[in-house]
């Protein structure tokens, strides 16, 4: 994903196969933009009835129809100062693209049964697995619309093309399921190298499935090849092995986009190096000399370090 549409507030289309992991996007784009801070406000266009989707995303006043007892707001008003993402907008129905339109271009809309015109600063991130050309020329959507959206397209290929994003993703869809159930796990570099030779044909959706499965089984554990479940493990001749060398350099060397508010880069480097020297150690069975190996550095290096952190009093640590 390219960093500048996450700095630059411009609206985006993501398109691909299903299950490729387009909300997982959205949120990216979200989290790096100067709206970080601001609520992310997902809305699946396809989920919800057709004469319930105008006061799902605009809201409604009191006694606006039959039903309406209480006042609600709207996912564009619960969206304001943040970002706005319309999932499946290919199956928008085609009354409500113009309407869709027109709060998009005037930045402003109204509820229903209010005369009450309502600012609406959001950013519109929207995604679809549809051909929307195609449906253009069906007359099922709106040109102006799809070039109102289409501002910074980005295609998602299939996960089982794209086996370098392996480890974005997984850090992603874990920290995900961290902040969610408080659930944390670790994959291993062999696991990781297994993982990139599987097909995925559920795509991210898989992955997350995967991810999800994992934590619960081995919460706060590193988890191993032979960890996998076995249609992982016996997929791997079926694939071109992943070249290695590039999966543990985008395990330490992604895209990190810097927090609008700025960082405090001390701060987070000594919070990441403590983090790194907790791997090795784990991963090495608390041998100093080993886990100084596995971060290429010296054992006395390693030891200050360990030291200046506070790390080894509660280890059996291995000199």
């Amino acid at each position: 994903m390219p960093a500048s549409a996450a700095h630059k507030d411009v609206t985006v289309l993501i398109t691909g196969e299903s299950g490729t992991g387009k909300e997982v996007v959205a949120r990216a784009l979200h989290q790096g933009s100067r709206r970080a801070t601001g609520p992310f406000v997902p809305v699946n266009c396809g989920a919800i009835p057709a004469d319930l989707l105008e006061s799902e995303l605009f809201g409604h006043d009191k006694g606006a129809f039959t039903g309406a007892i209480t006042q609600k707001m709207g996912r564009l008003e619960l969206a304001h100062g943040g970002t706005l993402f319309l999932d499946e907008i290919g199956d928008l129905p085609f009354s409500m693209q113009v309407k869709l339109l027109r709060a998009i271009e005037q930045k402003s809309f109204e509820r229903l049964g209010s005369g009450i015109t309502r600012v609406s600063d959001v950013r519109i991130v929207a995604a679809t697995n549809n051909d929307l050309e195609a449906k253009i020329a069906d007359g099922e959507f709106r040109e102006d619309l799809f070039y109102r959206l289409n501002v910074f397209p980005i295609e998602l290929s299939p996960l089982r093309e794209r086996s370098e994003d392996l480890p974005l993703l997984i850090n992603t869809l874990v920290a995900r399921i961290h902040a969610e159930q408080a659930l944390q796990v670790r994959l291993s570099v062999d696991a990781l190298n297994l993982l990139a030779e599987y097909a995925w044909p559920g795509n991210v959706r898989e992955l997350a499935n995967l991810l999800q499965r994992l934590a619960i089984q081995y919460p706060n554990g590193l988890v191993r090849s032979i960890d996998l479940p076995k249609k992982y493990t016996e997929s791997a001749n079926t694939k071109a092995p992943a070249k290695a060398g590039q999966l543990n350099q985008n395990l330490t060397a992604m895209d990190i986009l810097l927090p609008v508010n700025g960082i405090d880069l001390k701060d987070y480097l000594a919070r990441l190096e403590k983090s790194l020297i907790e791997q090795a150690l784990q991963d090495t069975n608390a041998v100093v000399a080993r886990a100084a190996d596995r971060l290429h550095i010296r054992r006395t290096t390693l030891v200050e370090k360990m030291r200046k952190h506070g790390l080894g009093r509660n280890l059996d640590v291995v000199q």
